[in-house]
């Protein structure tokens, strides 16, 4: 596989000298995971940080964006600090969007959450996360975590989303501010997220005119998928795609190679 990305790469920098001939910077390459970890419980019920963290490990992704992520949320998950637990455990920077902030369950417990995150090897410079609109009062609250990475000397803008799973209405007002912040960035786009909708879905179209999309397989179930709603999407160069098997959470990962340049 490696061998294979350092030819995608080669030929990718290529077509960046045709295509990008003002570059200020040489492309670089990144391999980005999308996960929805469902809280670390696979399809066998049982809550296993170490088998996620193993999992990922495996990929040896540079960025990884997870959704589904419970920070001292609650017993299903131990009341454990997801995030940074697993930073911990690879080695990687993390930040973290909490969708939900519940009171604790006792006064001087932390606080009950649910989100997103983003791990990365590389440094993160700045990072925001913000709410995004609902159709209905009732349904729970997505968010939009967005982290600037320092990918050696090129800043990328990581986004990283979980979009209404019952209304496709809500998701495309969702995906609408989603793709109003790619248009915004003054960086290299990578989304990632399990965006709930398939390929030709107006959501994602929403999205992906203006961003490459590089997958073509299905993720969701995990034991055998037969639907394609986790994606990495960038404005850079998709080299390499492919959904791996997981025993660790409900949805198969998506991990892409792909390049970005300033």
């Amino acid at each position: 596989m490696r061998r294979l990305l350092i030819l995608l790469a080669v030929l990718a920098s290529a077509t960046f000298a045709i295509a990008t001939p003002a570059a200020a910077t040489p492309a670089r390459t990144l391999t980005v995971l999308s996960f929805n970890i469902h809280h670390a419980a696979g399809e066998d019920g049982v809550f296993d940080l170490d088998r996620l963290a193993a999992e990922i490990r495996r990929t040896h992704a540079d960025v990884i964006g997870m959704q589904e992520v419970d920070r001292h949320y609650g017993e299903r998950s131990g009341w454990t600090d997801e995030p940074e637990e697993l930073a911990a455990r690879l080695g990687m920077h993390v930040v973290y969007g909490a969708n939900l902030d519940l009171e604790p369950p006792s006064a001087g417990q932390p606080r009950r959450q649910y989100g997103t995150a983003i791990l990365s090897r590389y440094p993160i410079l700045e990072w925001r996360n913000t709410l995004l609109p609902k159709g209905k009062p009732a349904e729970e609250q997505r968010g939009l975590l967005e982290a600037v990475v320092n990918v050696r000397g090129v800043h990328v803008r990581v986004l990283n989303t979980h979009l209404q799973h019952d209304s496709a209405d809500s998701r495309l007002l969702q995906a609408k501010v989603v793709a109003d912040a790619v248009v915004a960035s003054d960086e290299p786009v990578v989304l990632t997220g399990d965006l709930n909708a398939i390929p030709t879905a107006p959501e994602i179209t929403t999205l992906t005119a203006h961003l490459r999309d590089g997958g073509n397989a299905f993720t969701y179930p995990a034991p055998v998928p037969t639907a394609r709603i986790d994606y990495v999407l960038t404005n850079g160069l998709p080299l390499y795609s492919k959904v791996l098997p997981t025993e660790a959470s409900d949805h198969r990962p998506v991990l892409t190679a792909l390049a970005v340049w300033r």
